[in-house]
């Protein structure tokens, strides 16, 4: 008998703003700002990619194409998302051993 999986879907486990933390945070360790983009890209579809451009000030479009694989977001961008995700960016020291 053939084991029978279904796809796994991020979106689907990112109900409130602790839990988008902790996702965007465990991305973040990974240092792959491409995997970052498309991890904001998840949240935004979880939220509602509508919402979040009106919140973020964006258009729809121009929000999915900057969260796209081929997407270039500026900085400002990415920003004006996380805001209007809820979320922040903090900075903290990099640990030096």
């Amino acid at each position: 008998m053939a084991l029978k999986t279904t796809r796994w879907d991020v979106t689907e486990y990112l109900e409130d703003e602790e839990d988008i933390a902790e996702y965007l945070n465990a991305v973040i360790e990974l240092d792959d700002p491409a995997l970052l983009q498309a991890a904001i890209g998840d949240v935004a579809k979880a939220r509602g990619m509508t919402k979040i451009a009106k919140d973020a000030g964006l258009g729809r479009e121009s929000l999915y194409k900057s969260l796209s694989a081929q997407g270039n977001p500026s900085f400002a961008t990415i920003l004006k998302v996380l805001h209007a995700l809820g979320t922040r960016i903090s900075i903290q020291p990099e640990h030096v051993h």
